[in-house]
């Protein structure tokens, strides 16, 4: 099987700042991969790097069995990404906004305002679908980011934090949906510091730390090799050598009193 993703040593400096070490690893299609990692830790570059935004210093990158080149527009079609953070066009309503994505993504606007509808109505997006996205919640915008990445049925999805302000129902479905597009051989690369979400939803789960891969694997795997009665949030605690979250916490509350609570 051809691998859907494939790095071998991929570095990455920014000044003195060595951010990605000599980072590989192989996915095949129909992963649901957890990437995580603490902040600055190289998992935002590393995507940016696939998606063409930033160029390697070293290392080489394989997509869908072929050589990565960032001015290739080809490859970038089948791709969709959730940033943890986007603009979006307020002026534009839900409706204008995805079929003018659609449209980048080469479908006729015909084509991409009738799927747009129809994944809207799926996800209960249809009441505000020609509302001003400036008058939208948190979670309705993240469902129109969720939908845009999805218009053009891409292989391979980068979504970063892609639950942040959805309520619990919606959160269920957006589960669901990726375990479907993965069950149709999609490969999803999920980024959250929701720790059991990520341990819930991955079939694999990589963790880098700064710069490198410090595990890479089944969670099962991950906790046998490390601690097997932890879950995925002791086990990053662990592998990233953070131990001090007690002791922070007890001097911001002994501040947040005026004090030592035990003076």
């Amino acid at each position: 099987m051809t691998p859907a993703i494939s790095l071998d040593h991929v570095t990455k400096h920014f000044g003195n700042k060595q951010v990605l070490q000599g980072v590989s690893f192989s996915i095949d299609p129909g992963t649901i991969v957890g990437y995580i990692g603490p902040n600055g830790a190289g998992k935002s570059t590393t995507v940016k790097i696939i998606l063409g935004l930033l160029q390697q210093d070293g290392g080489t990158i394989n997509l869908f069995g072929t050589p990565l080149r960032p001015e290739d527009n080809d490859y970038k079609r089948r791709i969709g990404y959730v940033p943890e953070s986007a603009d979006v066009f307020d002026a534009l309503t839900a409706r204008e906004y995805l079929t003018l994505i659609g449209q980048v993504y080469g479908l006729s606007a015909d084509v991409a305002e009738a799927k747009a509808q129809g994944l809207a109505t799926v996800v209960g997006l249809a009441p505000a679908f020609d509302r001003r996205i400036a008058g939208y919640s948190k979670g309705m915008r993240q469902l129109v980011l969720i939908i845009a990445s999805l218009l053009h049925n891409p292989d391979l999805l980068f979504w970063d934090e892609p639950l942040n302000g959805l309520d619990a129902n919606t959160v269920l479905i957006v589960e669901e949906i990726l375990q479907e597009l993965r069950n149709r051989g999609k490969t999803i690369f999920y980024s959250s510091h929701i720790m059991d979400v990520v341990q819930k939803l991955s079939d694999r789960i990589i963790l880098l730390n700064d710069g490198v891969v410090a595990a890479d694997g089944a969670f099962k795997d991950i906790a046998g090799a490390v601690d097997a009665n932890a879950g995925l949030q002791e086990l990053f605690s662990q592998l990233t050598g953070f131990n001090e979250h007690g002791q922070r916490a007890k001097e911001f509350v002994d501040l947040v009193m005026g004090g030592d609570a035990h003076d």
